[in-house]
């Protein structure tokens, strides 16, 4: 007996793959450093909502929290939200002095 593949099916799987990329695509940035293309800027995040900033040769302690596509990081009062791209780099506001950062292998 032949099998036929079903719109229900087609449906079942492209479901299941979305749920694949979308677990296996979830970037959280605990644990990772994000710089700019110079490498001058770069922000370590750490587990428990800590973030370092580091501005050449001047660092700062710093808070985040993340909610879906966004991280939001308050250093000294100051608030930034990030937007969580694609490819996982970190998009910072264009009115802002941070640019793209992108994870640091």
């Amino acid at each position: 007996m032949k099998k036929k593949f079903t719109l229900s099916n087609a449906l079942a799987v492209a479901v299941l793959g979305t749920l694949g990329a979308a677990v296996g695509c979830s970037g959280k940035v605990e644990g990772n450093t994000y710089e700019d293309n110079g490498g001058v800027v770069k922000i370590e995040f750490k587990s428990g909502g800590k973030a370092f900033l580091s501005a050449g040769p001047a660092t700062t302690t710093c808070s985040y929290s993340e909610s879906g596509k966004t991280v939001t990081m308050t250093c000294v009062g100051d608030k930034t939200v990030f937007t969580v791209e694609d490819d996982g780099a970190l998009s910072a506001p264009s009115d802002g002095l941070l640019t793209r950062l992108t994870k640091k292998k």
